[in-house]
């Protein structure tokens, strides 16, 4: 695998716990690089405070933690892993998401080395929280809006992948799937039929995805259209491909998305590829009453609390609905 951190650069129980997550943990290539990232950051911190390093210089990023050992790591205490975060917050301007990310790179970390490896006997990482993090509501396109956006999609003549655009639009907003879901597909992961389709989600664990007529018809125009001839001599197991015959990119998709919210009118609510996952999500709970635990397994949520913020979505539209009553704003009985 081809990680954001050179292995190379790294100290080598680093490299170690890297391997673990791939080969035994079977983790994300994506997920493997944040976990090193964060670790060399934390060792990167812990070096230049011992060399009298600025945390804030062009020179902390240049620092060597190859030498980083056993007997180093053994004399890391939790003050120091607080001290870490007292430095990611104040120097590095981390908000509570990002801090808890490099705790749990940190967590994880020490608990390979005390559960797994049993090199510590005590782990300095295991009582400390994580930051509470301010849950936001997600952003999603209402039911017209979605319109508009497969409209703009539909309208756009000069395009030359019209036909593929709309699936995969189609796709996002009926099924919530990631984009990193979508692009891995291949033609033999769908169902002959078009009743079905199998995705590889975070973790590469697979779920099967059931499709709506709106998700048949947009599938199998394309399907037609990447079988024909147009694509006859390409190779690729891909299902979406790019102009270049090759499986689309995560990039390619995000730039597409981009395109038809502008045409549509929508570029100025800040929407993006995600979004439609919330939009799908959103419209299923609201609309079509689906059950948070089925939408769970829809979602490929791993904890039921991931998805039941689509019920304080529902709570809130509930609640500014009540307000747009047109006698919302009578007063009481003893109002003038």
């Amino acid at each position: 695998m081809a990680y954001s951190v050179p292995l190379e650069t790294l100290p080598p129980l680093v490299k170690e716990f890297a391997s673990y997550k791939s080969v035994i943990q079977n983790a994300s290539e994506k997920t493997i690089s944040e976990y090193l990232l964060d670790l060399r950051t934390f060792f990167r911190f812990l070096t230049a405070r011992d060399k009298k390093i600025s945390p804030d210089s062009e020179e902390f990023e240049k620092i060597d933690i190859r030498g980083i050992d056993l007997e180093y790591i053994k004399n890391i205490t939790t003050e120091d892993i607080y001290e870490f975060l007292m430095y990611t917050d104040n120097i590095r301007g981390n908000m509570a998401a990002a801090k808890s990310r490099k705790l749990s790179s940190i967590k994880g970390f020490f608990k390979y080395l005390t559960t797994k490896r049993m090199m510590l006997e005590d782990n300095p990482a295991i009582n400390i929280e994580a930051p509470k993090k301010k849950q936001a509501l997600p952003k999603f396109l209402s039911l017209e809006e979605s319109l508009d956006l497969l409209n703009a999609v539909k309208n756009d003549k000069d395009s030359k992948t019209t036909v593929r655009d709309y699936a995969i639009i189609t796709l996002f907003l009926n099924c919530g799937m990631r984009v990193s879901e979508l692009v891995g597909i291949n033609i033999e992961d769908v169902d002959g039929q078009f009743r079905s389709m199998t995705v590889t989600g975070k973790g590469n664990k697979q779920r099967i995805i059931y499709l709506n007529e709106a998700c048949k018809t947009a599938l199998a125009d394309y399907v037609q259209e990447r079988l024909g001839e147009q694509h006859k001599a390409c190779m690729s197991r891909a299902l979406f491909l790019s102009s270049r015959e090759q499986r689309i990119s995560v990039k390619t998709v995000q730039w597409m998305v981009y395109k038809y919210l502008d045409l549509a009118g929508l570029e100025s609510k800040h929407y993006s590829v995600h979004k439609l996952r919330h939009t799908a999500a959103t419209l299923m709970y609201q609309t079509g009453n689906v059950d948070v635990r089925v939408l769970k397994d829809i979602l490929g949520h791993e904890q039921l609390n991931t998805t039941q913020i689509y019920t304080h979505v529902s709570n809130r539209s509930m609640e500014e609905a009540m307000s747009k009553n047109p006698l919302a704003s009578q007063g009481g009985v003893d109002d003038e």
